[in-house]
């Protein structure tokens, strides 16, 4: 068996869902999926106008990608990657508190009602595309492991995904995050199955943003 990591960063949310999620048919069909821009760079803030990107970003701006298409459904239905993506879409009319306490919603920024139709149509194409799902693994954020549930139906919470509170880090702050996160990303998956992850939108170990208050 070939224990070489292989991690597929899938964002699904700005990929499956921009694609076909507003659709009133939730059936997803292979067409639909090899034509995704399966590896979709996270829309920057700060790119227009030129306005200097920050490193995370830059890194998605110079992204190319490795494994897409019918190829990479291909490896996905064969098990053994790391699905990492962004929880759904969420209220946009206020921010986390600044004491936000992660097992109490309210103080939190929480799930739209178009973010639980794109939760519950990840889960949608991950069952039609017979992609096998083993560990599911989230944030304690409640937008995160309320994804995760309406998606699959299971989750497991892991702090190592929460970010911190904060809207630019240091980089021993950043050093920190990478220590925590990495393990969760370099673990071997359960025999042909493949691990998913539902984090927030810019971890330090998946070279994006530091900027990540509300994330």
């Amino acid at each position: 068996m070939n224990h070489e990591l292989k991690s597929v960063e899938l964002f699904l949310v700005l990929g499956l869902v921009t694609t076909i999620g507003v659709s009133s048919n939730p059936q997803v069909n292979a067409e639909e999926i090899n034509e995704l821009p399966v590896h979709t760079h996270l829309l920057s803030q700060d790119g227009e106008g030129g306005i200097e990107l920050s490193p995370g970003e830059q890194a998605n701006a110079n992204f190319q990608d490795k494994l897409s298409g019918a190829k990479l459904l291909s490896a996905l239905r064969q098990g053994g990657h790391i699905i990492y993506f962004r929880h759904a879409q969420t209220e946009k009319d206020y921010a986390d508190q600044v004491t936000a306490n992660v097992n109490n919603c309210a103080t939190q920024r929480v799930l739209s009602e178009t973010g639980w139709q794109q939760a519950r149509t990840i889960g949608t194409a991950f069952e039609d595309q017979s992609i096998p799902v083993g560990k599911v693994i989230s944030s304690q954020y409640c937008r995160a492991w309320k994804t995760a549930d309406l998606a699959f139906g299971k989750y497991d919470k892991n702090p190592a995904l929460n970010f911190l509170p904060f809207e630019d880090y240091t980089e021993a702050q950043v050093a920190q995050m990478e220590a925590k996160v990495m393990p969760l990303l370099t673990a071997v998956p359960e025999t042909r199955t493949n691990t998913v992850i539902v984090g927030h939108g810019q971890q330090p170990a998946t070279n994006r943003s530091t900027d990540i208050v509300g994330a």
